[in-house]
């Protein structure tokens, strides 16, 4: 059995994934090269910079939400 993904499936991802044309590019090449270990690297990365975002937006949310609470206290 072939677990291999087609190379339109695996762009398709890496874009849903929110990697910009370059780092699809690089990933391709590495994938070109057998860099398993380069292509895990850039996806790390990629995913530390999506996890950042989450955080920010957490912590966007608490500031909202803190501010209902006091709204709330005040009726």
């Amino acid at each position: 059995m072939e677990n291999r993904i087609s190379e339109q499936e695996l762009l398709q991802n890496l874009k849903d994934a929110g990697c910009s044309p370059e780092e699809r590019e690089r990933f391709l090449a590495l994938e070109g090269t057998g860099n398993i270990s380069g292509q895990l690297a850039l996806l790390s990365l990629r995913r530390r910079k999506l996890l950042e975002r989450v955080h920010q937006e957490e912590k966007r949310i608490t500031c909202l939400d803190y501010l209902v609470y006091r709204l709330e206290q005040k009726k």
